[in-house]
């Protein structure tokens, strides 16, 4: 009767895998050169570049998925793995052809055909073991178990080639080169050949072999005018730049120094060389690559956000507004950057930097009123200039955001009580109040 358990169990496994928790990375940069390049290819699938967004995820893992919506998740192992944008253009593109195909509602429903025949082969089992045939019970569990996984699979394989031709689709009409998107294949089939993973039989992989991906996707590539286009200079640059700040970032500092020794002096190795060294505590070093590279454009927003966020994060939020405030001001008042700006200028604890600190933080959170740091820092202003209902109404957007229902619907209430009635404020409060409400009622049901 235990192994029944189990073999139930891994009939729920097939239908519902969870994914591990994964840190999602938020950079103003990145986000910039994601969109610009990705622009015409969301375009050319039809979809609205303003409805999809490219998530990055903190994962060594060479992949990128889709999980429902418009929203394409990046592992950062696949942009380490490239060898320049033209190769993370083509898997994007891929994914956006499980977007527009509807792959993963359909996965769902998909689903229905193998989960019954391996609940059914677990009846049959069933029985066959109630009559004492143990052995022939347990037959019959593995085949349909086998069966229902084939099945599965093979739809994966379907969905994976239609992905594939929908995204060599979509960099053709985009009048994207579609080398990288073959080249990164090639890439794959290279590491499938050093981990001894069979090349000749996809039954048991939930994608086509990659031969025979990249045997199918070449005709339709090479035969595009875009093949021989040459990715734009300053795409390209922007992407060894945003490489080089996440590999620093990421990796540990003795392996970035190894890629990017102190003899480089380029762009990408300083950016790599700042991040490294602050993340791993140097910070006389951090401020050398980071002044260096304002010296070098004293006008990039991105370079100032680095400097400025060093000389915070080091405890030094004073020594940080100025550079802090000319990257808000130069990146147009990116969210992102003007939320770095709002808390330090909180940080500063010093009452004169407070209205600014409070202009600075609304406008961020007008723009993206996602962001739980902004929202807290928000509420930290209001709350030191004695604005408790302000203060309360911060409350309820972060607690909104981050799924604390309760919290969101008290702190909605104290806002509701306190602000004119009608007003903005006071119907966004009345907002998260009502949705709250609701939800704490379904829960209850």
């Amino acid at each position: 009767m235990k192994r029944l358990f189990s073999l139930l169990a891994m009939v729920c496994l097939l239908a519902a895998v969870p994914a591990r928790a994964q840190t999602v990375l938020q950079d103003a940069e990145t986000t910039a050169l994601f969109n610009d390049m990705m622009r015409p290819i969301i375009e050319a699938a039809g979809l609205d570049p303003k409805n999809v967004n490219i998530v990055i995820l903190q994962d060594p893992e060479i992949n990128a998925f889709v999980a429902g919506g418009q929203t394409v998740y990046v592992n950062s192992g696949l942009i380490e793995a490239a060898d320049n944008a033209n190769e993370v253009q083509g898997v994007i593109a891929h994914e956006l052809g499980h977007i527009v195909g509807g792959h993963v509602p359909l996965g769902g429903r998909a689903m229905k055909s193998p989960t019954g025949i391996t609940i059914a082969s677990l009846l049959l089992g069933i029985a066959a073991v109630a009559a004492g045939a143990g052995e022939a019970g347990a037959g019959i569990l593995s085949a349909g178990q086998r069966a229902a996984m084939g099945s599965y699979l093979a739809y994966s394989r379907t969905q994976e080639a239609s992905a594939d031709a929908a995204g060599a689709r979509f960099l053709n009409k985009a009048g994207v080169s579609g080398k990288g998107m073959l080249e990164f294949f090639k890439k794959l089939q290279g590491m499938e050949y050093r981990l001894a993973i069979p090349q000749d039989n996809a039954y048991d992989q939930s994608h086509p072999l990659t031969g025979d991906r990249i045997a199918a996707l070449t005709k339709t590539l090479e035969s595009s005018p875009s093949w021989n286009k040459p990715e734009s200079p300053g795409i390209e640059k922007r992407f060894e730049r945003v490489q080089a700040k996440l590999e620093g970032y990421i990796e540990p500092l003795d392996d970035v120094l190894t890629q990017y020794p102190k003899t480089n002096t380029s762009i990408p190795a300083l950016y790599a060389r700042a991040y490294a060294y602050h993340r791993a505590g140097y910070p006389q070093e951090a401020d050398a690559a980071a002044a260096a590279l304002v010296k070098d454009d004293p006008n990039d927003p991105y370079f100032l956000e680095l400097q400025g966020q060093i000389f915070l994060e080091a405890g030094h939020p004073q020594e940080s507004l100025t550079a802090l405030r000319k990257a808000t001001q130069l990146s147009n008042y990116n969210p992102l950057i003007a939320t770095t700006f709002g808390h330090a200028l909180v940080s500063t604890d010093d009452p004169k930097n407070y209205a600014e600190a409070e202009t600075v933080l609304k406008q961020a959170v007008a723009r993206d009123d996602d962001n739980p740091f902004a929202w807290i820092q928000l509420g930290t202003i209001y709350t030191r200039q004695g604005d408790e209902v302000h203060a309360a109404l911060a409350k309820a957007e972060l607690s909104d955001i981050t799924g604390d229902i309760p919290m969101a619907a008290v702190s909605a209430k104290r806002a509701m009580a306190g602000l004119p009635e009608g007003s903005r404020d006071w119907l966004r409060a009345q907002d998260i109040l009502m949705v709250s409400q609701n939800a704490m009622r379904d829960k209850k049901h």
